[in-house]
């Protein structure tokens, strides 16, 4: 039996038996070390390695800004601008749920944190307005899932240092895709909220509350603008900005909108400890990843895929499929440190853009948090509705399918994800 094939029974065997992911992989890099006669030392000094890169403190920052953010009153406010915004017509909240998910994606990096900070809003008042719980909660969290593609994301920063791209670059090209998405998601939404007759009631939109709305959420519309300006301006590098935008938000909780209290400072810093806990999994992935040179495996998958086909557009969509598979059971950032290795190689080879295929690779990532059983957004708006992940599950399948949609457009047309980086640095040499 070969020694990838008692690798790749190990790893399945572990997983389905219930082993957490962390443990699974580190378990099966331990072996791989073992059949190939290399020194445990490896994984440890990987380990150490993995955790020491200093743009990784971008994760942890940005996600105790968003929340700060949330319970500092900005989320609520940029509901109200979103609100103001889109006016009563029919699926109005639903439209107002996905609008402001894409503002508050601006701020938080994380899809689950976002669909936390707008569903445990949105989705009380859709069932006020007689809104399906099931299809509330299914807005809410494939709304929420932008929080990744929409900069700044801790997807694209994940991504960023494991196939050392750009992250400014990464983050400029989140911009167009993300909107693209939204717009697909607004899109669904309104068709199905206007077959089942939900929403409508309540004043049209016009320009007097809209502008008391902006006037109010001033201070949230200038957090993208402080974050994203400051890095393309130059002012400061992407770790920089998230430790900016965690200065931002206390100031503003605490002596612009006044809602910022101790007791959720701290329960913030609890909240990112929890969320961030799962950078755990770079230690053992990283070390899989490079065990994958080792054993040949980027030119092994490069030639089984080659063989079938060279065309860079069928062979994105076969990683397509497999990511969204193996989305529905592995934490997107394993599958990015993983898969990154195995195949951004290839695609290379084939002329795909290391750029393009990360905003690719982030948006399969946004459809494994719709898909149980793992469904990290799925868990979360499961949570705030208080129905079963299974119920949310049928009804987040158009969504999906919107999401599906936004990624096929992006393999057939790349600058659509490329233009904006290009555009602002030139393209790449």
């Amino acid at each position: 039996m070969s020694p990838l094939l008692i690798l790749a029974i190990a790893f399945v065997t572990l997983t389905v038996i219930g082993v957490p992911l962390f443990a699974a992989v580190g378990l099966t890099t331990a072996l791989a070390l073992y059949l190939i006669d290399i020194p445990y030392t490896l994984l440890a000094q990987t380990g150490y390695g993995s955790l020491t890169p200093f743009p990784l403190l971008t994760i942890p920052l940005f996600v105790l800004a968003g929340r700060l953010m949330e319970v500092g009153g900005m989320a609520t406010r940029m509901i109200a601008i979103a609100t103001n915004l889109v006016g009563a017509y029919r699926g109005s909240m639903g439209l107002v749920t996905v609008f402001a998910c894409m503002l508050f994606a601006a701020l938080s990096g994380s899809g689950p944190a976002t669909t936390a900070a707008i569903g445990s809003v949105t989705v009380p008042a859709m069932k006020r307005e007689g809104y399906d719980v099931p299809f509330a909660a299914a807005i809410t969290a494939s709304a929420g899932a932008l929080g990744s593609l929409i900069p700044p994301s801790n997807l694209l920063i994940i991504y960023g240092l494991v196939s050392e791209t750009s992250i400014p670059r990464l983050f400029l090209a989140g911009i167009i895709p993300g909107l693209m998405v939204t717009v697909f998601l607004m899109i669904t939404t309104y068709i199905i909220a206007r077959r089942r007759n939900y929403g409508g009631g309540g004043p049209k939109f016009s320009w007097v509350p809209f502008r008391k709305a902006v006037w109010d959420g001033k201070w949230s519309i200038g957090a993208p603008v402080l974050i994203l300006g400051g890095i393309y301006g130059g002012a400061f590098t992407p770790t920089e900005a998230a430790g900016v935008a965690v200065f931002y938000a206390l100031f503003v909780g605490l002596f612009a909108y006044r809602e910022l209290t101790l007791k959720k400072i701290v329960d913030a810093l609890r909240f990112t400890a929890l969320l961030t806990g799962i950078l755990i999994l770079l230690t053992p992935t990283l070390a899989f990843g490079q065990l994958t040179a080792f054993y040949d495996v980027p030119a092994a998958v490069q030639q089984g895929i080659t063989a079938i086909t060279e065309n860079k557009i069928l062979v994105l969509l076969l990683i397509g499929v497999f990511y969204i598979f193996i989305g529905t059971f592995m934490e997107s950032l394993a599958q990015i440190v993983l898969f990154t290795a195995v195949f951004l190689p290839l695609v290379t080879s084939l002329g795909v853009d290391p750029v393009l295929f990360g905003i690719f690779t982030v948006i399969t990532c946004e459809i494994g948090f719709l898909t149980p059983p793992l469904g990290a957004n799925l868990t979360v708006a499961a949570r705030i509705s208080g129905i079963s992940i299974e119920r949310i599950s049928t009804a987040v399948l158009p969504f999906i399918i919107a999401y599906i949609v936004g990624m096929v457009l992006l393999i057939l047309v790349p600058d659509l994800s490329l233009f904006v980086p290009d555009w602002f640095y030139g393209a790449a040499k």
